[in-house]
């Protein structure tokens, strides 16, 4: 199932309750939620643990450690410690890219 949104708007977590739900006639409302839920909650608890999860044609997420460093402020330039903390990244498959952009041939990707 397709979705049009129109431009400007956020897809939400009931829009795709919605998408999962309407492409699948035999679950009910309770069950694409629970599959929903559960393929969010499986996707964080990896990327908790530290791995990678990578979607096929879509992207690849990774979780990064930073180190404690010396920042400064723009506007002051007073200098300040930034604490190391652990980032989320997000690197959009390359037909994905070519998706987004328009692009009629659209690169296969390797798994």
């Amino acid at each position: 199932m397709v979705r049009k949104n129109a431009p400007g708007n956020t897809l939400t977590r009931a829009a795709l309750r919605e998408a999962v739900y309407g492409c699948c006639p035999t679950l009910s409302r309770a069950e694409a939620r629970k599959i929903l839920d559960a393929t969010f909650d499986e996707i964080s608890e990896a990327l908790l643990r530290g791995e990678a999860v990578k979607l096929r044609s879509f992207g690849t997420f990774n979780v990064r450690s930073k180190r404690e460093r010396i920042g400064r402020n723009p506007k002051t330039g007073v200098e300040a410690t930034i604490t190391p903390r652990r980032v989320l990244t997000f690197k959009a498959s390359p037909v994905l890219v070519a998706h987004v952009n328009g692009d009629a041939v659209i690169p296969v990707e390797d798994d």
